[in-house]
């Protein structure tokens, strides 16, 4: 019997978790589940997925299991639950065998309704057959995206709970994610409940956070750099592996920034100890691995940064995810060069799994390869790839300051013609080299100095050749051979270059460290962090508002006010047009177009 009508999931919202409403997303998921269906999901990170299968198992008559896949997200939903009076149980390997046995009696008995569970504990016979004797009301999948095998994060721990509808056709299933393409949703779906429930998509856009990538140059001065901008805000700096992991900790603790290392090889109990503090501290940074994140509910942190490419742009997404959950402004930035194409190419086909997942991984690397390209909005690119579409978001570093567009058609045929003069078997640092006319041991092997194409692109850098090639493979002019350690190959519009039939437009390539963006970064940063919390909270009301408007106008937010215009409307707070006219940035056309919307808001805030 479910519980009675005077009890339903608002009241429960409000008496339980004291929340007067529901988010956007969260009511529709919950009616789903109430009525009987089983569901899939997809909501941005910070959007409140959890009272969503909280809500009904209070409802419920039997108990909901809560399959997550690490012991630090367990702990910390149960802690959540059990500081607002729900009683819950939990049981992993990391309690002792009596109070495993002394949360299972909780469950059998009636007391608790939620009950947390890693998959391998679940999917054992022995679970199996005492779960029957429940017969649970309701199974939640947790990242649920580690179900498919056409996703990017498959653990096979996860395959085996396509058991679940049938061994407990009466219960429902509930699967929540992050971060799922079309074709991994479909498929999620299937596996868990053979298609016969909704997949419910609120949407993947975190207009909160900018967005900025640059191509890598020195790795570590660029994220000195970087924190420089963001100093006394905490923070995630991810790095690709342990070592880099302790090298850029070092160097930030040495700079001045409260740092420390997290990655898999660090003891247990000190990983603990460091996500326990970051949790609690202000200002602290962790440079971890992607080891460090699942399970981190901190609102406040302020930026992410990435050192090295991601593996795809679904894991870039719920990694940059982790910033700016309160909803104020965050920040997220990357470098990257071709090394990082290559390696990950390189992790994705000797990686034991089968050619056709390999071929998804690597067109997923090809996507996340094309944002980082991207010569327009990086927002609209990104919501793109998830199947969404959007205006131009004035709050990524193409959106503030577009790239100027240069026609690369006689570089790029120099490069081409190193290809295919070479046989399309040679990787980067060897073309680069034979079109320059570089004198190496390699070019002499082959006796690649005496073909057409060595040296005809001379005049051009090293720096440059590398910049361009990177944009030819982001748009599809070139591939890279990871089996052939890299070899560079002429893909159809590639050739359609090298023939004459068609031409190259590229960014233009700084040759130079960005200094005056970063300057304007750190310049930014700066003001809006002198704001009193008062002040910040009046921006982000400034700023959801322009983000309104210009969604409704089709046009780049930067378009109505800047980001500096609104950060001095912010602190000068004012009341009439006189005062508006003052703030800078708002001249007379802008003030009649938009200077009384502001001002409404202004007004609104306390």
């Amino acid at each position: 019997m479910n519980a009675p009508e005077s009890i339903t999931p608002e009241s429960i919202l409000k008496s339980t978790f004291g929340f007067d409403a529901f988010r956007p997303g969260q009511a529709g998921v919950i009616s789903a589940l109430m009525g009987g269906e089983h569901v899939l999901a997809v909501m941005p990170t910070g959007a409140g997925k959890s009272l969503c299968y909280q809500v009904p198992a209070l409802l419920l008559d039997g108990v909901t299991v809560v399959v997550s896949p690490l012991v630090a997200l367990m702990d910390n939903q149960v802690a959540g639950l059990r500081a607002n009076g729900v009683d819950v149980a939990c049981i992993h390997s990391g309690q002792s065998r009596e109070e495993n046995v002394a949360q299972w009696r909780r469950v059998a008995g009636g007391q608790a309704c939620l009950l947390y569970l890693s998959p391998e504990r679940l999917m054992t016979p022995r679970m199996q057959s005492a779960m029957r004797a429940l017969s649970p009301a309701m199974f939640v999948i947790d990242e649920a995206h580690c179900v498919s095998k056409w996703g990017p994060a498959f653990r096979p721990e996860y395959a085996q709970l396509s058991d679940l509808k049938s061994a407990f056709p009466q219960a429902r299933i509930a699967a929540f994610t992050a971060t799922a393409d079309a074709a991994t949703r479909e498929d999620i779906a299937r596996q868990l409940f053979g298609g016969r429930g909704q997949i419910i998509v609120q949407g993947f856009d975190r207009p909160n956070l900018s967005l900025a990538i640059a191509p890598k140059t020195d790795r570590k001065k660029q994220l000195l750099e970087f924190m420089e901008s963001v100093r006394g805000q905490s923070g995630i700096v991810y790095a690709l592996s342990r070592k880099n992991t302790e090298e850029f900790a070092a160097a930030l603790s040495a700079a001045g920034h409260k740092t420390l290392p997290y990655h898999a090889g660090l003891d247990s109990a000190l990983r603990f100890e460091t996500q326990e503090r970051f949790m609690a501290e202000e200002g602290l940074v962790i440079v971890a691995t992607i080891a460090f994140g699942m399970g981190i509910d901190k609102p406040d942190i302020r930026f992410v940064y990435h050192t090295n490419l991601p593996g795809s742009l679904e894991a870039y997404y719920q990694e940059i995810g982790r910033a700016g959950r309160d909803g104020a402004p965050a920040r997220t930035a990357m470098c990257y060069g071709l090394d990082d194409v290559a390696l990950r190419r390189r992790f994705i086909t000797q990686e034991a799994s089968e050619a056709d997942h390999q071929i998804r991984e690597i067109r997923r690397l090809d996507a996340l390869l094309s944002y980082c390209e991207a010569s327009t909005c990086r927002r609209q690119v990104m919501l793109a790839y998830f199947g969404e579409s959007a205006p131009p978001c004035g709050n990524c570093d193409n959106c503030e300051s577009p790239p100027e567009m240069v026609d690369a058609t006689e570089p790029l045929r120099t490069v081409l013609r190193a290809i295919t003069e070479t046989g399309s078997r040679f990787g980067q640092a060897h073309i680069i080299a034979v079109a320059r006319g570089a004198d190496t041991q390699r070019i002499k092997q082959f006796g690649h100095e005496a073909l057409p194409a060595y040296g005809a692109a001379k005049a051009l850098s090293q720096r440059y050749l590398q910049a361009l090639i990177r944009q030819a493979l982001a748009s599809g002019h070139l591939d890279m051979e990871i089996e052939r350690f890299g070899a560079l190959t002429l893909t159809e519009k590639g050739r359609a270059v090298a023939s004459g039939q068609a031409g190259f437009e590229c960014k233009a390539i700084q040759m130079k460290s960005p200094a005056k963006r970063m300057a304007r970064a750190q310049k930014k940063a700066a003001q809006q962090s002198a704001l009193s919390e008062r002040d910040n909270a009046l921006l982000s009301a400034l700023k959801a508002r322009r983000m309104e408007l210009a969604r409704a106008m089709g046009k780049p937010a930067y378009i109505i006010f800047s980001d500096a215009t609104l950060i001095d409307m912010a602190s000068k707070r004012p009341a009439t047009r006189e005062e508006m006219l003052d703030v800078s940035g708002v001249g007379e056309v802008k003030f009649e177009r938009f200077g009384v919307v502001f001002l409404e808001v202004i007004r609104a805030e306390p």
